[in-house]
């Protein structure tokens, strides 16, 4: 077995999945610039429902509408009650 400090199993080379999803990062952010903020709020309206179907718990959502050249640059925080909804959130959007 390795010196490694998780968990790990000698006979499959697996670590326990509290190893990795610990819980420490319960928030997933989006950045993206658009030609229009009707874009943008589209944008928004559609991750918020994409979070909505995922949450346990109400996840906190934060968004700013900042104006850039040649459009609007919109930065947003999901912030999850657990690290696994922030995961099965974000491998949605892929």
């Amino acid at each position: 077995m390795s010196k490694c400090s998780a968990d790990e199993t000698p006979v499959c080379c697996c670590m326990d999945v509290g190893t990795i999803v610990d819980n420490t990062d319960c928030t997933a952010s989006y950045s993206r610039e658009f030609a229009s903020r009707a874009d943008a709020e589209e944008t928004l309206a559609a991750l918020t429902e994409k979070a909505r179907g995922v949450e346990s718990e109400p996840c906190e959502i934060n968004s700013t509408f900042t104006d850039v050249e040649g459009g609007v640059r919109l930065d947003i925080d999901f912030v999850f009650s657990c690290e696994a909804e922030s995961l099965i959130f974000q491998l949605g959007l892929r």
